[in-house]
């Protein structure tokens, strides 16, 4: 480009970064310098569903994108400071021709400053082994609730149970990595020996196991008051809550009887 050039460019603005739609594949060179000021930049849009782990949203990045899968797990794990949940679960607008270190830095940066401006707003700092914790419980309860209303008492289960010593014994912490739409049998509880394993692992996993929202967050973050130890799916779909063993019995045996009901009339 020529001093002219540069100048002229000057005046229309700043040129864009990244890619950008031309349009044509000849111009003079005035109209060409407008493109580069004015043009609309290239861009795909990603989302990760909360509750969806990082293999499985780097296998659909991998696919929409034409990246390798390898590479981004490998940029994930240098650029995270969490082994799941290092990405906020979020529509993003990425780039065209963006490459997997850009992505995962871009993606990871921008999840950093959401969980830092939430976690100095809420403790005035940002502790980056308790914010392991708030992830972790945040993620269980993304898996566990059926909706937002009910996240806070989902939570409030998890925060009961690990105050008595009581394993969380809860299906939705094997649902880890490629895990996460397999149904959980008996066989899986009986011969998985990960900290995911809340049936036989006393605690909380050892991580996160999944993308969270802003509502698991909060959840985790502030629990509703009760007594609540158990919850069962009912038959509408959501949970039913109780504080002891009995009353949870009972739930069960209510919804297998709903459930032995509908099978009778669909036989008849």
């Amino acid at each position: 480009m020529s001093v002219i050039d540069s100048y002229i460019l000057r005046l229309m603005g700043t040129p864009k970064s990244g890619w950008i739609y031309i349009g044509k594949n000849k111009l003079n060179r005035i109209d060409f310098l407008y493109k580069l000021t004015n043009a609309k930049a290239m861009i795909h849009k990603v989302t990760l569903i909360p509750g969806e782990t990082s293999e499985l949203f780097f296998e659909a990045l991998a696919d929409q994108l034409k990246l390798d899968k390898t590479k981004l797990q490998k940029y994930y794990n240098e650029f995270s400071s969490y082994p799941e949940a290092g990405i906020y679960a979020d529509t993003y607008h990425v780039p065209y021709g963006i490459r997997e270190k850009h992505l995962m830095h871009f993606l990871v940066r921008e999840s950093e400053k959401k969980y830092k401006n939430i976690s100095q707003k809420v403790y005035g700092n940002y502790s980056k082994k308790q914010w392991l914790r708030i992830l972790i419980i945040a993620s269980i309860i993304q898996k566990e609730a059926a909706n937002n209303k009910e996240m806070p008492l989902v939570s409030s289960v998890i925060y009961n149970r690990l105050k008595k010593g009581m394993r969380l014994q809860m299906d939705g912490t094997l649902n880890y990595g490629k895990y996460s739409h397999v149904k959980v049998t008996p066989e899986r509880i009986k011969n998985d020996l990960t900290s995911f394993n809340t049936y036989k692992h006393k605690g909380l996993p050892s991580s996160p196991i999944g993308a969270v929202s802003l509502q698991s967050i909060k959840a985790a973050i502030k629990p509703a008051r009760t007594d609540y130890l158990y919850f069962m799916k009912s038959s509408e779909g959501t949970h039913d809550f109780s504080k002891n063993f009995k009353v949870h019995r009972q739930n069960i045996k209510k919804v297998k009887r709903t459930k032995e009901l509908f099978k009778n009339i669909r036989i008849k």
